[in-house]
């Protein structure tokens, strides 16, 4: 007789061999989807802050000369290590979190990219990469200077002219890419660069010219905008009312996709543009509406550079905002609150990498290298899972360099 007390289910069915079906399930599938992307975006995070840890080390004075007697006293080395890494990311939070001037300054340095965040985000859910909210920005900014130093309005209104001007010329630079999309089939990634260039250069040339350059100076700069037509600053800080219409235009993005009809077709296109023209649905309405806004949206940014923390013009006005707005859309996957979020987190790197310099010598570049890294782990979910096992998988979300989200 055989010893065997194992027993199949009651109605008499074989019990299936091997381990349980469910087992196979991936742990947490239960989240939600943008749950499950934020669980990969903070682990992105820290796997950047560990190779930033690691460049720290490598560069670090008193660590190279712990190494030489490694073999005499290994502690000293890692202590010299763990020192290093932890006085620079001290310096780091400090400088972006440590009192009420640091806070101030880490919302100032996020609130341009949070507008161009929202106007890359948006264009990557209609399906389309716009690389040209540099450029777009930098038109705002012409634009909104000029409204702010030549014109001369009453209080209030002058800012509110200003705004819709810098809004204007964004909107009408990304339309200029969503035209020759639907009208042409020209390659978004393509236009927006070339029209990058055209921004630059045609803001260094206005420069030079006797509209835009301040009288008495040679160098290429523009007369102060009018203190009517400047940003609210609040208290002393360099904060500024462009912070508020920043979150303002992210719950309007919010509602455009997820509460509008206009917003239901621009996320059908951009989940499926065959789909949608059989649906009946104008896929090259859509990209014309996606980049006007979009355009808007980084025209806006323009606007709080040059309204709000660099009152004259000058060729430097947009820095590397556009450039850097597409990593925080990246980042925040295409979402208007991890937009925000991952703004507020370049915001305060941004703020802190200075601070962190001045104090332990660590190169403010080291910022750059974080921020490139998390986008690095972000664009490589499959990666960031493999290293932390327990993340479940991510559903609905397309190829993020080859489709945008879909979520």
């Amino acid at each position: 007789m055989s010893n065997d007390t194992t027993t199949g289910p009651a109605d008499g069915s074989t019990a299936p061999a091997g381990p349980a079906a469910p087992a196979k399930q991936p742990r947490g599938s239960s989240l939600p989807n943008w749950a499950v992307q934020g669980l990969v975006s903070l682990s992105a995070i820290v796997l950047a802050l560990v190779v930033g840890a690691v460049l720290i080390i490598v560069g670090d004075d008193q660590v190279k000369a712990a190494v030489g007697y490694f073999g005499a006293a290994p502690m000293d080395t890692f202590s010299a290590a763990f020192s290093a890494v932890g006085e620079a990311y001290k310096a780091l939070a400090v400088g972006a979190l440590g009192g009420l001037s640091p806070i101030s300054e880490s919302l100032t340095q996020a609130t341009p990219l949070i507008c161009g965040g929202l106007a890359v985000s948006l264009a990557f859910r209609t399906g389309l990469f716009n690389i040209g909210a540099q450029g777009q920005l930098i038109i705002g900014a012409i634009l909104a200077a000029w409204v702010g130093f030549a014109w001369h309005l009453p209080p209030g209104i002058h800012l509110i002219v200003a705004i819709l001007a810098g809004l204007i010329g964004g909107a009408i630079w990304g339309g200029v890419v969503g035209l020759l999309k639907a009208r042409t089939g020209a390659h978004e990634v393509i236009v927006t660069i070339m029209l990058n260039y055209v921004a630059i250069y045609l803001l260094q040339w206005l420069l030079t010219t006797s509209t835009f350059k301040r009288p008495g100076r040679e160098d290429p700069i523009s007369p102060i905008v009018d203190p009517n037509a400047q940003y609210p600053q609040f208290g002393d800080t360099r904060l500024h009312l462009g912070f508020l219409l920043a979150l303002l235009a992210a719950g309007f993005v919010w509602w455009l996709l997820n509460r509008s009809t206009v917003g239901f077709e621009l996320r059908a296109v951009g989940a499926n543009a065959d789909a949608s023209r059989t649906a009946g649905m104008s896929v090259g309405r859509a990209y014309f509406i996606a980049m006007v806004v979009a355009g808007a949206l980084a025209g806006l940014a323009g606007t709080q550079q040059v309204l709000g923390t660099d009152l004259p013009l000058t060729d430097g006005v947009a820095a590397s905002v556009g450039f850097d707005a597409i990593t925080v859309a990246l980042l925040g996957r295409g979402t208007p609150l991890g937009t925000v979020l991952a703004g507020l987190l370049f915001g305060a790197l941004n703020a802190g990498g200075l601070q962190m310099q001045l104090q332990t010598q660590t190169p403010n570049t080291l910022t750059t290298v974080l921020q490139a890294t998390i986008v690095l782990f972000v664009a490589a979910p499959a990666l960031v899972r493999s290293i932390f096992r327990f993340l479940p998988k991510e559903r609905g979300v397309g190829a993020i360099l080859a489709k945008g989200w879909n979520g």
